[in-house]
This record gives C-alpha cells, structure tokens and sequence, in this order.
C-alpha cells in the first residue's frame, strides 16, 4: 500500500503500558529518542492504574485490538470482510488452518480475529511490524503481515521462548525477516530452531536489554547494618509478579529458617497470581509481621525502596509449566543503586551476575541454601557493599541501554529503507528487500 506519509513501524504488544514490562517501555522510548516513526498496537487494555514515567514520555499513539472478539463484533465483522477481498487471505487462512490442527483451542481463533481486525486498520504508512513475545502476539502479527503483505520481526523474551511448541517456534522465525532475545540460553534455543539462511533473514541475534542509567539517581550511601539490633533490622527487598517462576514460596520458606537472632523486614514489590497464596504462606511461616507485600508500583517508587534497602533477593525457577525468566531487569535496577544481590544461579541471571563477583546465586529451588546465602551476607555489610559495586560497575561497563539500541535501530532502519511497496498477499517484494538491506547490515 503505498503511502505519501513517512514509514513507520508498528511495534506490537500483548497489553500495554504494563509495569512488569519496564524494558518495552525503555525501548520504545530509545528508538523514539533515534527518530524512528512509531506506533503501539495491544492485544488487551491496561489493567493497572499507575505507569512509568516513561510511559507519560513516549510520543507513539496506543491502539487496542478487541480483547475478545464477542466484545466488538462490528470491528471483527468489518476486519473479516476486508480480509477475504485480500490477495494474502489464502495463505493466511492456510496458515491458519496448518495452526489450528496442531492447537485446537479457542485462543487460536481469537487470534485471527484480532489479525484481521490488525490488518484492517493498519494505517498505510505502516511498513514492518515488529512483535514482542513469540506465543500468541506472534501469531496475530504473523497472519496480519500476511494478510498485508509485510514484513514482520520478533523480539523473544521468556514464556514464550520455554512453552512454546517447537513447531510453532520453527515457522514463525521461518517466516520472519529476523528476531532478538536476550538471554543466551533463549538464543540458543532459538537458533537450534531458525532455518538456515545465508542472508540473514529468520536470523534470530543475541540483543541484551540494558539500562538506560541515565533514568537513574546516584546509588546512596547505605548505614552498616548487621541485623544484630531489632530496632533496626536488615531491611530485604524483591520485586516482580507473584508468579511460580519467580520462586517466591521458597524465599518465604528460607526468610523463616533464618536464625532467631538475626533481625530482618522483606517487602515485595509487585501484583500477580499468587499474591494471596504468599500473603497465607508469611503467616503460616509465622514471619507475616515481618514481611510487607505493597502490590505493584511505578519504577520510582521500586527505586526508591531499593535504596531503602540493604538486600536484594531474587529466587527465579522454572515453574512445572516450563515457564523461565530471562534475565529481569530488575536485577539491574538494583545493581544501579549499589544494591547487594542474592539470587538463582539460573536462566540469564548468570550471564549479568557471576557468583562471588557481583552476586551471591545459589541453585533454583533450593531454599535452605538460600537461608544460608541471606544470612551471611546480612550479618557482613562490607561484603554487601563490595558486591553492590561491583555489580554496579558491570553494569555500566556492560549491560547500558545503548550498544541494543543501536542494533535494533540499525535493523529497524534497514526495514524502512526499501521502497516500502510491499506486495500485497505474499510480501515477497519486502521480503527481498529486507534480505538484501539486512545482509548489507550483518556484512559490515
């Protein structure tokens, strides 16, 4: 669809703003700050009622898809009759039909409706669509992008890395003109995964999150707390979603083996799930008067409790569904403040954090060597403070926002510098045009 108007990229998400979801957040904001032409398309609407302040800075306009199709069924029914005048709706539906006879759920169906609905009221300037998460946000923007004729990319992150099939994994990278995740253990599965292409397209790269430390006060000086006094106990801190893989239960379990004289408070920062099967288990534990659950905030209000704190904890598993974190960002919001950090010897938490160096990680799962980590480093706060530097500078010298920026804006500008005439139903055009600038890309 050709188009007078600058091309843009449509950067697709499952619900936003989301405050889990710091990192999309920051990046959209640095790609902005680049001067690349955005718009946000969400699979839900917020749930939640505080944002970031990035989120107030972004310039991109929100748009939001039927959540449940039975909820607008004026723009699903418009969508659906737009579609099936379109070149690209065999495919599609082919596509589609493929899908659904290996994954024969609802959710599958809903998906198409959004992707026609997507395809529709994609503005004509739109010229790449770019996805974050692989499972289902994946699929929308796969039989959209065929539906009209573009080129789409991926950005993998964690769920959607360990719980897809291999299968859908495998056509989707397939069918893309490249992907990022950013862990390596996530980058190794995927690229066991992706076909092989000499050009680079379906090319899935290793891209780290980063900091952008720029957002970020100076780390404060810390009082030397030993947990000998009850008047001032070590004061813990954790922060994300009360979801399995976060390994919160085992957290509680070892905050309660901790020995009778020590004195400590923990509070977590955070919504989800299981925030109530927590709050039970502080109190079966006999520890609910030392532990404060504050529900989820705005980053300020997590920095600023960070600097409160002596501790960082971070107990990250693998939940029985196969669900794995990659590498949180909030393990590098709390090395930013010279934070002491404990957490799982796990997932991509290792490749930001080396035991001994700049963190204590102990095995996932286990709760008891858990205990024993939090009580040595509670009782030593030279060591605490050794460690909180020395994952503060790693940080600057090796996980800054900047050096994944740059690659995805190279990317990004290599998807818009074409003639952006995609043809409508097979993208073939793009497509070649994409594996031409990203080949010139990765050459250099």
């Amino acid at each position: 669809m050709p188009s007078q108007q600058r091309p843009t990229i449509a950067i697709v998400v499952k619900g936003y703003p989301r405050l889990s979801e710091t990192f999309i957040a920051q990046e959209i904001l640095a790609l902005e700050g680049r001067g690349l032409p955005l718009s946000i398309w969400s699979l839900r609407h917020p749930t939640e009622k505080a944002v970031h302040p990035m989120h107030k800075r972004i310039k991109a306009r929100a748009s939001y898809l039927p959540e449940y199709l039975y909820q607008e069924p004026l723009r699903v029914a418009a969508g659906l009759a737009w579609g099936l005048r379109q070149p690209g709706v065999r495919r599609m539906l082919a596509t589609f039909w493929r899908d659904l006879k290996r994954d024969m759920t609802p959710n599958r169906g809903r998906r198409l409706g959004q992707a026609f609905v997507l395809a529709r009221e994609l503005p004509a300037e739109i010229r790449h669509l770019h996805v974050h998460y692989l499972h289902t946000p994946a699929s929308v923007v796969r039989y959209a992008a065929m539906l009209r004729g573009l080129t789409f990319s991926f950005s993998a992150h964690a769920k959607d890395i360990w719980t897809t099939p291999d299968w859908e994994i495998r056509e989707k990278i397939a069918d893309s003109a490249w992907g990022v995740t950013c862990t390596r253990d996530g980058h190794a599965r995927l690229t066991a995964l992706a076909p092989p292409s000499p050009s680079g397209v379906g090319r899935v790269d290793l891209v780290y999150h980063g900091l952008d430390l720029s957002r970020f006060p100076a780390p404060p000086q810390r009082p030397a707390r030993d947990g000998s006094d009850p008047a001032d106990p070590i004061r813990i801190v954790t922060v994300g979603r009360a979801v399995a893989k976060k390994g919160f239960d085992d957290l509680l379990t070892a905050l309660a083996a901790l020995p009778e004289g020590l004195h400590w408070q923990l509070v977590h920062i955070g919504g989800g799930e299981l925030l109530a099967e927590l709050k039970q288990q502080a109190a079966r534990e006999g520890i609910g008067g030392r532990v404060v659950f504050l529900g989820a905030k705005a980053q300020p209000d997590v920095i600023a409790m960070m600097r409160e704190a002596d501790l960082f904890v971070l107990p990250a598993k693998q939940a029985k569904s196969g669900d794995r974190d990659g590498l949180p960002n909030v393990l590098m919001e709390a090395a930013s403040q010279e934070l002491a950090i404990v957490a799982s010897d796990f997932a991509g938490i290792p490749e930001f954090l080396r035991d001994g160096r700049e963190g204590v990680l102990v095995p996932p799962g286990r709760w008891d060597l858990l205990a024993n980590a939090v009580n040595m480093l509670a009782r030593d706060p030279a060591r605490r403070t050794y460690l909180g530097k020395a994952a503060a500078a790693r940080l600057a010298r090796d996980f800054s926002m900047e050096a994944g920026i740059d690659h995805l804006a190279t990317l990004f500008q290599a998807q818009l510098g074409g003639d952006g005439d995609a043809v409508p139903g097979s993208g073939a055009a793009a497509k070649l045009e994409a594996e031409r600038a990203l080949a010139a890309v990765r050459a250099e």
